[in-house]
């Protein structure tokens, strides 16, 4: 059974919720749903598993776009529960026919809720029935088929000869009584057995044949006159022609020889006959037969006056096959620009869940309502869930007497190292004391290129040397910096590839071990497909292994090389839309100074022009 069914607004407003469930929901699956799936644009979604310690939640929806209303479905993920769909699409009918924008109260929708609940029950448990029963037909069928691939009836047997043939007879007699009489008699007739005995002599160890019917044909050519009979004679001998007498150069013509009028002679008809069917016959059924096709196949188009009606107008609501075509090309335009083949189809498939049943406007175009509902899901996705402002967030930690500490992780060769001076001469500049931890105890020449930027930015490094344990290194600077009044510890680590496991897990027991405030994924900005498959693996690994029961995952992003891209800016959308992380810096070049923050607007422009 269902634990809760909610109907609430797009802003968020309950209106409705089944009070004779009353079931309390554990966690906050709807907030989870809201804030991890509608929000991020996964609304194409079929459902929505919550998990939480003592919950375990299966979570269903659908929308009522023309008047912004979102219905919700929730129940156990240990049930199957086939009725919900329809139960969701029957309650958002009904209650899309009494809603006003006007109307707080809805309890008057219990007594509906119940008869739709119990409608819904009913033909869940029809469909079950229906099912069980097309199973048995099923078992039954082939229970019935012979081993060498033909299909014997049991009672078919009985008029064989011989006394094996006798015996068996009996057998099938019996087997066969326990089937009803229409199935036998409709089986029989199929395989040319009329009450149980054979229509022709056969072997034993031949399978059963079917014998082809000559009465049939006779009826049908009784009922169907020169037209049947023609076409069954072309259908059994297709290549056979009535084959005409050949006549010589100078034999004088037997018709006439003006076509003005209509010949209407007996010779020169018995001439243009062919199977008992004039040549004029076959032309207006071949006609008839193309004009048939085209009224099936071909769609009804609509007349200029009705186009321009509509699109001054407006169309009643939009359905999936208008957003097809539109969305495809959203689609390919986005890939296009670098973004993820398996997220601009999620993020598309939102989009087209979003303006289903919408109405357009006076004189608006589809690809026009789509491009503008695009627009307005990436703002969403690039806008950042939560607010992280670092010089805010240093001040905290300063007054709490301890140094603000980030972290930057990333993949071999994506330029760590390089966008940690960037950061440390960003925060230098707001008059903020840095010290950097060189933690890369594996590159070679990793700590002599920090104490370069060191030397030329006039901070301080702490550094270990090689072959020394991160974590460690790590702790021992964020301990001095607290003794010599730094306000930021910048760590910087080694580069490992996301498949690399003792690395990974190496990295997880750095974060466990010293707690950042602020960990930032460095990825390139050149990549596509790949930038999902890193930052999930990061993501996932970091949250799994995490020795707190609060998870840390990756709290930002930093791409490097953007000044590269041109206009295949996609990697960024990949990124923010895989991890929810948001991003937090842009390398523009290769001086310190060149650190940008991103440009929310102009990325989104970039995607859709």
């Amino acid at each position: 059974m269902l634990e809760q069914l909610l109907i609430f607004t797009r802003g968020g407003l309950i209106l409705w919720s089944c009070k004779e469930i009353g079931n309390a929901l554990k966690g906050s699956p709807i907030d989870t749903l809201i804030r991890s799936c509608l929000l991020e644009e996964r609304s194409g979604d079929r459902s929505f598993r919550y998990d939480a310690p003592g919950a375990s939640y299966t979570l269903k929806w659908t929308f009522q776009n023309e008047l912004g209303l979102v219905f919700v479905a929730v129940y156990q993920q240990f049930l199957q529960l086939l009725y919900v769909d329809e139960l969701l699409a029957m309650v958002k009918r009904e209650f899309s026919a009494v809603y006003s924008p006007r109307k707080a109260s809805y309890r008057d929708f219990d007594e509906v809720y119940r008869q739709l609940e119990k409608e819904a029950l009913a033909r869940g448990e029809a469909n079950k029935g229906l099912n069980k029963a097309n199973r048995k037909i099923e078992d039954g069928s082939s229970k019935n088929t012979d081993l060498r691939g033909g299909t014997v009836l049991r009672g078919s047997v009985k008029g064989s000869a011989g006394t094996k043939g006798q015996k068996d007879g009996k057998e099938d007699d019996s087997a066969a009584d326990h089937k009803p009489a229409a199935v036998v008699e409709k089986a029989g007739h199929e395989n040319g057995v009329t009450n149980g005995k054979l229509s022709s002599s056969d072997e034993e160890s031949k399978p059963v044949e079917v014998a082809f019917d000559r009465s049939k044909l006779q009826k049908l050519k009784a009922k169907g006159g020169k037209k049947t009979n023609a076409a069954k004679k072309e259908k059994e001998d297709p290549k056979k022609k009535v084959k005409q007498d050949r006549k010589p150069w100078d034999a004088p013509a037997t018709g006439k020889l003006d076509y003005s009028e209509p010949v209407r002679d007996t010779n020169d008809e018995e001439v243009v006959e062919v199977h008992g069917k004039s040549l004029v016959d076959y032309e207006e059924d071949e006609e008839s037969d193309d004009e048939e096709a085209k009224d099936e196949k071909a769609p009804a188009k609509k007349g200029w006056f009705s186009s321009v009606f509509q699109s001054v107008t407006g169309k009643a609501a939009l359905e999936k096959a208008d957003l097809v075509p539109a969305m495809k090309a959203l689609k390919d335009r986005l890939m296009t620009k670098n973004v993820a083949e398996e997220i601009a189809e999620k993020i598309c498939e939102s989009v087209a869940a979003s303006l289903l049943g919408k109405k357009l406007g006076t004189f608006t175009r589809v690809s026009s309502a789509v491009k503008e509902a695009m627009g307005d899901a990436l703002l969403r996705i690039l806008t950042p869930k939560r607010s992280i402002d670092i010089l805010r967030d240093v001040k905290s930690a300063k007054d709490e007497g301890r140094p603000y500490v980030i972290v930057f992780v990333g993949v071999n060769g994506v330029g760590k190292s390089t966008s940690l001076a960037k950061v440390a001469y960003w925060l230098k500049s707001h008059e903020l004391s840095v010290l950097i931890a060189a933690c890369d105890t594996f590159r070679s020449g990793a700590v002599e290129q920090l104490r370069t930027h060191a030397k030329r930015l006039q901070t301080t490094l702490y550094e270990k040397g090689y072959e020394k344990d991160p974590a460690n290194v790590a702790r021992e600077a964020i301990a001095t910096a607290a003794k010599t009044k730094h306000d930021v510890v910048l760590v910087d680590t080694a580069g490992r590839m996301q498949d690399n496991e003792p690395l990974m897990r190496a990295l997880a027991n750095l974060i466990n071990v010293n707690k950042p405030d602020l960990v930032l994924f460095v990825g390139e900005a050149l990549v596509g497909n790949e930038a999902v498959d890193q930052l999930s693996k990061f993501n996932q690994t970091l949250a799994d292994l995490s020795a707190t029961a609060k998870r840390k995952p990756i709290d930002g992003i930093l791409l490097t090389k953007f000044d590269t891209i041109d206009d295949k800016v996609g990697a960024a959308l990949s990124m923010v839309y895989v991890s929810g992380a948001p991003i937090m810096f842009l390398g523009c070049g290769q001086s310190y100074h060149d650190l940008r923050r991103l440009n929310v607007k102009s990325i989104i422009k970039t995607l859709l022009q």
